[in-house]
């Protein structure tokens, strides 16, 4: 797979050429795993039918893929939850914004030792993804299980364990990539993780120690992402995308992949949800 330098150069040559205000050509940068990249294979394939050139670029970073689309390299990505995104624009001073949701996936504390968090001893490992949009929603299902207490005023995405006020296992919080969950999880006492992730090494939901509910999960809804005005200024490529990501095909694969895990978000309001977001 080619490194995003270099992407950054074949970017630069093509808007050197004029391709890139091709009206008909849509450029993606995405996350490389199941969720995202059969989606797209899928949107690709309905597009191109429609007309269209769709260039998607599969990567595993989690950082250059807003800065890629901020510069104007890429129309959209699709790899990120709405709290990281304004997590990311707040650090970097970017006003990207989401355009339309995809997918909301459970997630929770598991643990390979211990069938329940009260098993977990004094002392105990407890590993938590490491950027701060996710970190908080462990440390606030810990809280909800009474494990711990925190700053009850601080918004879940804002969280870190710097706001645990009361700790009286002496629990040891691991940070970790949020992808690198299934490599950790034999090696400690609990995950926080997503589902899918999990899923992916063969434990699945029911064997969760504490879950999301639906309400605390929608903050971190999968989104489609664009510079601000995309939607206004180029209406043709919005409605095409939404259209082929929103479609029937697209939904079935959702409800087929790891048997329905994930919850297709496509009639969630995209605009009340990152208001909301952005008020915290």
């Amino acid at each position: 797979m080619l490194g995003l330098g270099v992407l950054a150069g074949v970017g630069s040559l093509t808007a050197s050429c004029g391709l890139v205000g091709d009206d008909r050509r849509i450029r993606i940068i995405v996350t490389e795993n199941a969720p995202f990249q059969e989606p797209t294979q899928i949107a690709e394939r309905i597009l191109e039918d429609e007309g269209w050139t769709f260039d998607a670029t599969y990567v595993t970073d989690i950082i250059q893929p807003n800065t890629a689309v901020d510069n104007g390299e890429y129309d959209v990505n699709f790899f990120q939850n709405i709290s990281y995104l304004r997590q990311f624009n707040e650090d970097n001073d970017l006003d990207l914004e989401p355009i339309f949701f995809m997918f909301e996936q459970p997630s929770g504390i598991y643990s390979s030792q211990h069938h329940s968090l009260e098993d977990l001893p004094d002392g105990a490992q407890v590993a938590l993804p490491v950027d701060t949009a996710n970190n908080g929603r462990g440390i606030r299902l810990l809280a909800r299980a009474g494990l711990i207490e925190i700053d009850e005023s601080k918004w879940v995405a804002e969280l870190s364990t710097r706001d645990i006020t009361s700790n009286p296992r002496d629990l040891e919080f691991v940070e970790v990539d949020q992808q690198s969950v299934g490599q950790i999880y034999p090696d400690v006492d609990a995950v926080f993780g997503f589902a899918r992730l999990l899923a992916e090494i063969d434990v699945m939901p029911d064997e969760v120690l504490i879950m999301e509910t639906e309400e605390e999960a929608l903050p971190f809804a999968l989104t489609v992402c664009a510079r601000p005005g995309f939607r206004e200024e180029e209406p043709e490529k919005y409605e095409a995308l939404k259209s082929a990501y929103h479609s029937d095909e697209v939904r079935e694969w959702y409800g087929e992949y790891l048997d329905g895990l994930l919850t297709p978000a496509f009639d969630r309001d995209i605009d009340s949800a990152w208001e909301d977001v952005n008020e915290h």
